[in-house]
Parts: C-alpha cells; structure tokens; sequence
C-alpha cells in the first residue's frame, strides 16, 4: 500500500509547528491514521486536542532516516499517511532520493521561512536555505510587513522555483499570492519580443507561468540546442542556469518545432526565431509554450553562457 508523506520544512521558529496544528485542526488527520514524525524540538507543542488519530515519534539524528526504519515505523504504527516535520539544518535531497521506502510517496513538501529572518539565512547558510526554496512545492513565508513584502518580491523568487505556490502571510493574519500582475518583466503589447540574452531565465520563468499570456506571441532568443533523448524526435533548446551554487544547475529547456532544427548539434547555440502557442506537450506531461520556429541560425554564444538568478 501506498503511503503518502507529507514534508514540512523550515528553520527554527520558521513556523512549522503551528502549521501543523492548523491543518490537524482543520481535519486533516480526521479519517486517515497519521504518523507525524519530528525531527526537531521547538518552543511549540502539538495540539492535544488535535492528536486523536495522529502518533507521534522524535527523531534526533538524520542518519536514522533510512528505508529499514521508515518500514519499523510503518510496522508499527500502521499509518495511511506521514507528515514530516523537518530539521531546517539537514539537507532534504538524501531523504527523497534513497531515505523513503518504495511505498513511501513523498506527496508534497512545504517550506515556512520567517520574513524577518531570510536575508540573514540566505547570507550565512545559503545552501541549506535555498535547497528548502528550490525543493518546496508550497512556499510560505510569514510574519510579513508591507517592507519586507516589497524586498522578497524584489528577489522575484519565481525565478528560483517555477512550480511553488509562494505566499506571503501578514503580521495581521492575512494572507496574500507572492506574484502580483505588475511583477510581469515584459510587454508583450506589440506581438513580438526580442528577449535580451541577460534576461533569459527572467522571461523563462514568465513564459512557464503565463504561456496564456505568450499565445502568438512571435519571439526571438539565443539557446544551446539540444534534442531530447527521453522524448524522441522532440527538439527542446534551452539554457543552463545556476540557481544557487555551481553544483546546482538546471537545463531550462523549451519544446520547439519547425523543419530545419535536426541539422543542429547538441549544444550548439543558436538564434530562434519563432512563434509561441500554448499546446499539449509530453515534455510538459500538460499544457505548456511550444514554440513554432520560423527562423534558425548558428550565433555566438552570450558574453554570459550560464543564466543565474
């Protein structure tokens, strides 16, 4: 049987603890046998009120995450689902890439940042915190006021992590989305668009987010061809970007179509020209910008070969 698990991460006093309270008040465990494992010991405590049909267990050394001890707890406990309540100081790639049994479904990871404290996170344990960002499925960061609102929407955070739902939670309770219309980087009144070689992840991240926005869109932009051995005969030229170290790098690829794109070498680079539609892709498993090419040809290469954010 499946089992999925629900990470909550953060650093200390991010908040992690009265999120869980929240969701198990709101129910969340009403119908389901919950396994809630803590990995870290804050100034909060669980609800009782809302423990009836969640068992808790402390972990106290990341090494104890592995398959074997995931499967006594399962034993043991008989959970249908695992909220995981985090350390901020272990990094969460060993947990998903061979900590979790087989039938254990890492669903959703969630990640609460304290607005006050980000700056001084991101500065002195850069890698750590950004590991939470760039991993998170939901991005929460609370205790926010209208100034630190105004300086994480400066960091234009979509850039970092394309797929989060990211919200800002006020000093009064309220809540509010991170992406707000006029944090859209481009004008795209005219129909066309000639995207700067420097703002390539920027208009990458907006046209992943909005291709509505894009459709018929005619752009022009330079790339590393490549042509995707996963999907045959789809075309996918794009850029690597750095998101927060070198040992960090991804491939912001885009699918494109058009005769002509075969005669080009894997990492060739080259200038596109083309006109975007939002369509069914596999590459996407859904909806995403397909860009139809209309012109092709070899380029030199940016002054800046790796986009960085």
């Amino acid at each position: 049987m499946d089992i999925p698990v629900y990470l909550i991460a953060g650093f200390l006093d991010a908040g992690k603890t009265n999120f869980i309270n929240g969701i198990l008040q709101d129910g969340f465990a009403r119908d389901d046998r919950t396994l809630l494992i803590r990995c870290e010991e804050g100034e909060e405590e669980y609800d009782p009120k809302a423990l009836d049909n969640v068992f808790t267990y402390t972990v106290d050394d990341p090494e104890q995450l592995t398959p074997d001890f995931f499967k006594k707890l399962e034993k043991q406990y008989k959970p249908k689902q695992v909220i995981i309540e985090y350390n901020g100081m272990w990094m969460i790639e060993p947990l998903y890439r061979t900590g979790l049994p087989a039938n254990w479904i890492l669903y959703q990871i969630m990640t609460l940042v304290d607005a006050n404290t980000f700056e001084m996170y991101v500065k002195n344990m850069g890698q750590l915190m950004m590991e939470k960002i760039t991993n998170a499925d939901m991005l929460i960061f609370n205790r926010c006021n209208a100034e630190l609102r105004a300086s994480l929407r400066s960091r234009n955070l979509r850039m970092v992590n394309r797929r989060a739902d990211i919200y800002l939670e006020n000093e009064d309770g309220t809540s509010e989305e991170y992406v707000t219309e006029d944090m859209r980087p481009f004008d795209l009144s005219g129909g066309k668009l000639d995207v700067p070689d420097d703002d390539y992840g920027v208009w990458y991240v907006d046209l992943m987010d909005h291709p509505e926005s894009y459709d018929g869109v005619q752009v022009t932009f330079k790339a590393l061809m490549c042509h995707s051995k996963k999907f045959k005969g789809t075309d996918v030229p794009g850029r690597f970007a750095m998101v927060c170290c070198e040992n960090d790098m991804q491939f912001l690829a885009l699918v494109c179509k058009g005769k002509g794109l075969d005669k080009f070498k894997d990492r060739d680079w080259v200038e596109i020209t083309a006109t975007v539609k939002k369509e069914e892709s596999p590459a996407y498993q859904g909806e995403g910008p397909v860009l139809y090419v209309s012109k092709i040809g070899y380029c030199q290469k940016p002054k800046q070969e790796v986009v960085s954010f």
